[in-house]
């Protein structure tokens, strides 16, 4: 029985995060399909979260969309986890300073979650990333920044299992690509993103280290390409690691 409870407790947890990765929300068709359990039990557990309010259904698009009890739970939980204060000052900068869309990610186990953004001034903008975003680390800017600074033995274990772990980005993630962008990572500080989930749009992050040195947020920056070319990387760059650099002295306890 105990087992049969972590088990749908799992379901559920999958069920919330999927549906959390797009503000417009998911259909039922969706869920299933990403997912990978049956339709019944997806409506079952969908009905009986409704039910608590965690979840909600739109009758108008027939999407299920996040609940009023999990705004509750994560106005409870930000008390925990101060970092809008300590990121803000940064995504605020960068998007003045730049035009640009600035976001702030965090490590999440073998993912990373988009969970603040500041828009930019520039008109044109990409609309790849926004908060609730998923991405396996080493997929999209931010994934690549944190991904480039973790051990080599944590960097192998992923790339081992590229595939398994890159999903559906892995075709346009493929292995050798991504190992070339770890090494120009690691060489220039900050990370590029040449349209790889997007054709088109653009990004570039830099890893934020907690008080053990490990990359555990980053600051990232989207647009589109003609936003991003090579002579205004370097501009870019230096303005993201500036933050970055900024942010871990403070988490860190420097400055």
């Amino acid at each position: 029985m105990a087992v049969q409870g972590a088990q749908v407790v799992g379901r559920v947890a999958e069920l919330l995060r999927l549906v959390g990765r797009k503000p417009e929300g998911t259909s039922l068709a969706g869920l299933v399909r990403e997912s990978g359990l049956t339709r019944p039990t997806v409506h079952r557990l969908l009905t009986s979260l409704a039910a608590e309010g965690f979840l909600e259904h739109d009758s108008s698009s027939g999407k299920w969309v996040l609940g009023p009890e999990i705004f509750l739970l994560g106005s409870v939980a930000a008390a925990r986890f101060p970092m809008e204060d300590i990121a803000r000052p940064s995504l605020r900068r960068l998007a003045t300073e730049t035009g640009e869309s600035a976001f702030f990610s965090i490590r999440r186990g073998n993912e990373t979650v988009c969970v603040l953004r500041e828009e930019g001034s520039f008109p044109v903008r990409s609309f790849v990333l926004h908060e609730g975003v998923r991405f396996p680390l080493g997929v999209a800017s931010a994934g690549t920044a944190i991904l480039a600074f973790l051990p080599a033995e944590d960097q192998e274990a992923l790339l081992a299992e590229w595939t398994v772990h890159a999903g559906d980005f892995a075709e346009g993630h493929p292995a050798d690509v991504v190992r070339k962008n770890l090494e120009q990572t690691r060489l220039a500080g900050y990370s590029v993103n040449p349209g790889l989930i997007l054709e088109g749009s653009w990004g570039m992050g830099a890893a934020v280290f907690d008080q053990h040195d490990r990359p555990a947020w980053a600051l990232s920056l989207t647009g589109i390409e003609p936003r991003f070319r090579p002579e205004r990387q370097e501009y870019l760059g230096k303005l993201l690691l500036e933050e970055a650099h900024r942010m871990t002295a403070r988490l860190q306890g420097t400055s």
